[in-house]
């Protein structure tokens, strides 16, 4: 064998040996779940194709629709959450008449007593968007009105959820919603 030849053999099972170790180390682990040497978990990537956003989900929760409005004297504050299962959504709009300080979180069902987990901190005067839920139990906003002028906020959402909760000044109020018609 010639020396070019014996450059080539080399560099041929150089790259089939690096293809192996990337198949090993990353495909297999993203994309298969796969993970024999522990690479996939240490580098965060274990599971990584599976965590694509669903663009259909069935859902097994009525259908329901939901507007209600509180008025937030200075300083009040109320928190409303819908109880969502696991991967049900929510679409939803919000609008305040002055800026406010919000929270959108959740807390699951069976979780430590007082944890929640924030999805969205801020101070502005409106909120749009959709939300699923990663984990069954109660998620929503709390609102403060940290202003001098007492502030107005709407909320309108539609979604796949079985109850709504109200906690103001040291009370919780809860709506089922059940009432609704099937989704299809």
């Amino acid at each position: 064998m010639d020396k070019e030849a014996g450059r080539i053999l080399k560099a041929a099972v150089v790259a089939i040996a690096a293809a192996a170790l990337i198949l090993i180390t990353l495909i297999l682990p993203a994309e298969f779940d796969f993970d024999p040497l522990g690479t996939g978990q240490a580098l965060g990537i274990l599971g990584l194709s599976g965590s694509a956003p669903k663009t259909v989900s069935q859902q097994d929760t009525n259908y329901q629709e939901d507007a209600i409005q509180f008025i937030l004297q200075p300083y009040e504050s109320v928190e409303y959450k819908y109880r969502l299962k696991k991967d049900s959504s929510l679409i939803f709009s919000w609008k305040a008449s002055g800026a406010v300080t919000f929270e959108l979180h959740g807390e699951p069902d069976g979780g430590p007593e007082g944890f929640a987990e924030s999805f969205s901190i801020g101070k502005r005067d409106y909120g749009n968007g959709t939300f699923t839920a990663p984990f069954s139990g109660i998620h929503g906003w709390f609102w403060e009105n940290r202003g001098t002028d007492a502030v107005t906020i709407d909320l309108t959402t539609a979604g796949f959820y079985s109850a709504a909760l109200k906690f103001r000044d040291g009370f919780v109020d809860e709506k089922s919603l059940d009432n609704s018609t099937q989704a299809n």
